[in-house]
C-alpha cells in the first residue's frame, strides 16, 4: 500500500506542532522540572542554565519544526513508496 507523501507530510508536521506547543506550555508552567528533564534527555547538566522563552521564540520554533517535520515526513513517504515499488510482492 502506497503512502500519500503530501498527507503524510502534513500529518507529521501537525503532530510535531502539537508536541511543540505542549512542550512550550510545560516549560512555561514548570520551568525547573523541564530544565532538569531536558538535561537528563541530553545527558548534560543544565542546572546552571535557564529558559529564555518568548512568544516570538515559541512561534519561530513552531514554524521551523513544522517545516522540518513536513519535509522529513514527505521524504520518508517518498522513500517508502520507492522501496515498495522495487520489492516484488510475491517472493516465492
Amino acid at each position: 500500500m502506497k503512502i500519500n507523501p503530501i498527507k503524510f507530510a502534513f500529518a507529521c508536521a501537525l503532530s510535531v506542532s502539537i508536541l511543540w506547543i505542549a512542550c512550550s506550555i510545560l516549560v512555561m508552567a514548570i520551568p525547573p522540572m523541564m530544565l532538569s528533564m531536558s538535561g537528563h534527555m541530553l545527558h548534560m547538566e543544565l542546572a546552571g542554565m535557564g529558559w529564555n522563552l518568548t512568544l516570538q521564540g515559541i512561534f519561530s520554533g513552531l514554524v521551523g519544526w513544522f517545516i522540518t517535520a513536513g519535509i522529513g515526513g514527505w521524504l520518508l513517504a517518498a522513500i517508502y513508496n520507492f522501496l515498495l515499488s522495487q520489492t516484488p510482492l510475491n517472493e516465492s
